[in-house]
């Protein structure tokens, strides 16, 4: 672990969906819900809710308060473009090289030719930028091409941008100010859709696409908001990944979520920046479509033996089981679990102006997003699951659809944009989405412990 302070400079802004308690003293955050209790003095120096480093004791506030996932970083000064190499990992695309090339200006590019049927040429960029081109006569894999270029590269930051992204304006100054925290080792932007879509699967894409992590700029963690972030476009501090021994090769299941939680466990903090754009384009049909979510979820297999649950309060899921059940002792006892689950929780509220009232608030959050978190996970990582359980039992088969459904209206709902998808076709490509992600993590399991070679 680091301990480097924050430059001066260096801002912090409350996260909109935080609660201030007792003068600003006591701050609640949520995913996951926690609480952090400040001095006075701390609580003073932030005042109308934003933070700026001035001396020692305003760099240690504004650090707990990124750690504690409560504040957003508002970073003053920005290390130089010049200081980025991009490097591309390439097979069989030299038109999507030519169209990545032309968005870039002034930079160094190492492009990695990862065993292309014909030998990528030195691109002409007409002086835009400075091109060297690698090559691996035989495909080594993504993995392999970025590492390559990662040990050429000899500028301080790295961007990792595949083929066929398409970098907007301005994307990799809004990141770049983020590594004015020494603490920070890598930033993804958004990735969205390059076009605007006319089919039903492309606008189910522009709004749900699974490489987009949403409009909320926030910390990557396992516990977040924002688990892992695509390897399909990232800017990294290079001895950060260097000394985690870059990407892994041997594997390709969850390697863009491996290299995550490395860097997380080694203390590097790590930041997902909507406002920074890379466009892409979507599979047009049926097959393609679902072909990629099934390598979503291959490529997102854990290194457990199964797929992880959902981290979830231990009282949230006694509740939701009793229930499920819908006895009327069962509803009983999810009942007094949630009253015991309410008193657990004014007590730590206990210092807090009207705790009940906190601790009801919270109790609700919690219990809403803990629900939906299950119902999501059993719809999507589960669905095997799910379905053994619904042949087996009728009680269960319709409470698992009700929930589908549910969980595809709720998931419209919070994701609807202008021109999207209807709540109905919405809810059709959300299922198949999930059952072509699960079939995809599962599919990963099996080949992982039979050894079975990679798709």
């Amino acid at each position: 672990m680091r301990h480097d302070r924050l430059p001066d400079g260096f801002g912090v802004r409350l996260d909109p969906r935080v609660r201030t308690y007792s003068g600003g003293r006591y701050l609640v955050g949520d995913a996951p819900m926690r609480l952090l209790r400040l001095a006075p003095e701390a609580a003073a120096l932030i005042g109308d809710g934003y933070l700026e480093v001035t001396d020692r004791k305003s760099a240690v506030v504004a650090r707990r308060l990124l750690d504690a996932g409560v504040g957003n970083p508002r970073p003053r000064l920005l290390p130089r473009p010049e200081d980025v190499t991009v490097i591309v990992p390439l097979h069989n695309d030299t038109e999507g090289l030519e169209r990545l090339l032309r968005t870039l200006r002034g930079h160094s590019v190492i492009v990695v030719d990862d065993g292309s049927d014909r030998p990528v040429p030195i691109p002409r960029t007409g002086g835009r930028c400075r091109v060297t081109v690698l090559r691996h006569e035989r495909r080594h894999g993504a993995a392999a091409a970025r590492n390559i270029g990662l040990r050429a590269a000899t500028t301080e930051f790295v961007a990792f941008v595949d083929s066929d992204m398409v970098p907007r304006a301005g994307w990799l100054e809004v990141m770049l100010g983020h590594f004015s925290d020494p603490e920070v080792a890598l930033v993804a932007p958004r990735i969205v859709s390059r076009e605007p879509a006319v089919t039903v699967l492309g606008r189910y894409e522009q709004t749900r696409s699974s490489l987009d992590c949403g409009r909320r700029e926030a910390a990557v963690g396992a516990r977040g908001v924002v688990s892992s972030v695509p390897g399909a476009a990232l800017l990294v501090r290079r001895r950060a990944l260097l000394a985690e021994g870059g990407f892994d090769e041997q594997t390709c299941s969850a390697a863009d979520a491996g290299l995550c939680r490395r860097l997380e466990r080694a203390g590097w903090r790590l930041r997902y920046e909507p406002a920074a754009r890379v466009a892409c384009d979507h599979p047009v049909s049926f097959g393609k479509w679902f072909g990629r979510k099934v390598s979503d979820g291959v490529n997102d297999t854990p290194a457990a033996p199964r797929p992880e649950p959902p981290s979830v309060p231990f009282w949230t899921v006694v509740a939701m089981a009793l229930l499920g059940i819908a006895s009327r002792s069962s509803v009983l006892g999810a009942a007094l679990t949630l009253v015991a689950a309410l008193v657990r929780l004014r007590r730590v509220f206990a210092e807090l102006d009207n705790p009940t009232r906190v601790a009801a608030i919270a109790l609700a959050r919690g219990f809403s997003g803990g629900v939906w978190r299950i119902v999501s996970v059993m719809c999507r990582n589960y669905w095997p699951v799910t379905v053994v359980a619904m042949i087996a039992s009728r009680r269960v088969r319709r409470l698992a659809l009700t929930m589908a459904v549910a969980d595809g209206l709720a998931d419209w709902f919070t994701h609807r944009d202008v021109g999207g998808l209807d709540p109905v076709r919405y809810l059709l490509c959300k299922r198949l989405d999930d059952i072509a992600y699960g079939t995809g993590l599962w599919y990963g399991v099996v080949r992982d412990r039979r050894g079975a070679p990679d798709l």
